[in-house]
């Protein structure tokens, strides 16, 4: 049974964060990194968790959901510019298309179309979030461990 790392994250500077502070959850270790990051780097000015919620039509059911981000960020750039990004924290794995397996058994196959259908759901939010943040004029990023330098 796989053991996930979830809590409540207590800011140092809670004044940075948009939204009650005393409700911040992570549901992994990489959002609590990314917390962190977004709570102590000088260059995030504002930053909020799961409070940006954005409707979408999943292809795995053509049904609509919502969608809630994991973090929105307002951060100064180098050349002092101001921007607005709305983040995804994701396993690089689930940003690619899942590759049929070598060995065809039932466990194998089980396995891959739950791939699919994570990859399908995954397309379909990030495909809601990118025409949401044009919408806005923000960027929409999606980091994996590569990115938060972990693995």
């Amino acid at each position: 049974m796989t053991k996930y790392y979830q809590g409540h994250y207590t800011p140092r500077n809670p004044e940075k964060y948009i939204g009650d502070p005393t409700k911040i959850f992570f549901r992994s270790s990489w959002e609590t990194k990314f917390m962190a990051f977004c709570d102590n780097n000088p260059s995030i000015l504002a930053w909020n968790s799961e409070e940006c919620i954005i409707p979408y039509i999943c292809g795995t059911d053509n049904r609509p959901h919502r969608y809630f981000i994991d973090f929105v960020i307002k951060y100064k750039t180098n050349s002092g510019e101001v921007k607005t990004a709305i983040v995804e924290i994701k396993p690089a794995a689930q940003t690619e298309q899942p590759k049929q397996p070598k060995r065809n058994t039932q466990k194998a196959q089980l396995r891959y179309i739950n791939e699919c259908k994570t990859y399908i759901k995954n397309q379909s939010k990030w495909k809601a979030a990118t025409q949401y943040a044009k919408d806005r004029g923000v960027e929409f990023i999606i980091l994996t461990e590569n990115q938060l330098g972990i693995k």
